[in-house]
């Protein structure tokens, strides 16, 4: 085994998660809603509460990162809890399961086999995945991930078995040749008449290689389109603002009268 550097605060994390798992035996005996959760009602919860752990994230407010930390991992002792009353598992082998996965999948740090590099740690654990089970490399892939999310790790998945492009700029010709084909579904020089469904075909095949693209450059496509969506939120709440204060109602307004607030939006921090 490795050795690691001693952790001063190791017995405090330990009394601390032992408080944790001591005050959800007490809600889940004692609390009416708590004695009410089953795995299913809280499912969707458990999302929501991710979600709020990637927005903090991506403000950068460190705060409610601990927050919405201390949220999803009274959802996960909460789960295992719940598993424990029917004899399930609990939260002692939800912890050894993780335990033996990682030590299994990292054999370059358990073992004697070698990975200097990101790369090579990935294609290792694709490979050890293969060889413990799974019987296809995208299997790992959750089918209820949103489109975006699915095709980056699916990518992610396929790059670690090294079915990938070589250098980046194949990747650019690819993006160019979809836009081409995305483009020709909608000639505005013609009357041809736009079959949607092909439309749609090709308007995905442009997002996949985009998606794509973006690995090669080190761009995570989820956040920068989260961070689009939020920059279009601050502005347009500008926008709505400002022009209130001038006696103005969203809706009246032509769009010239719009940009004018919409180009001052731009301006602010």
């Amino acid at each position: 085994m490795p050795l690691s550097a001693p952790d001063l605060n190791r017995e405090a994390k330990l009394k601390a998660f032992d408080r944790l798992l001591t005050v959800m035996d007490e809600l889940r005996e004692n609390c009416p809603w708590d004695k009410k959760q089953t795995l299913e009602t809280l499912r969707h919860l458990t999302i929501e509460e991710t979600y709020e752990l990637s927005d903090a994230i991506l403000e950068g407010n460190l705060h409610e990162v601990k927050k919405e930390l201390g949220d999803l991992m009274l959802h996960m002792v909460f789960y295992s809890r719940i598993a424990s009353e029917i004899k399930a598992f609990d939260m002692a082998d939800v912890l050894n399961a993780i335990c033996d996965k990682l030590i299994e999948r990292h054999p370059h740090v358990y073992g004697d086999v070698m990975a200097d590099d990101e790369k090579t740690v990935k294609e290792n654990w694709e490979k050890i995945k293969l060889r413990t089970g799974n019987k296809s490399v995208l299997e790992g892939v959750p089918k209820s991930l949103p489109a975006l999310v699915k095709a980056i790790r699916i990518q992610d998945k396929a790059r670690g078995v090294g079915f990938d492009w070589e250098r980046k700029e194949q990747v650019w010709q690819k993006v160019e040749e979809e836009m081409q084909e995305f483009k020709n579904e909608f000639n505005v020089e013609t009357d041809k008449p736009i079959d949607h469904q092909k439309a749609m075909a090709e308007f995905g095949d442009l997002l996949f290689s985009l998606v794509n693209y973006s690995r090669f450059i080190n761009i995570d496509p989820e956040e920068a389109l989260e961070r689009t969506n939020k920059k279009f939120i601050k502005r347009f709440q500008f926008l709505e603002t400002e022009s209130a204060k001038d006696g103005k109602k969203m809706g009246e307004m032509s769009l010239a009268e719009m940009d004018e607030y919409w180009e001052r939006a731009k301006g602010e921090k």
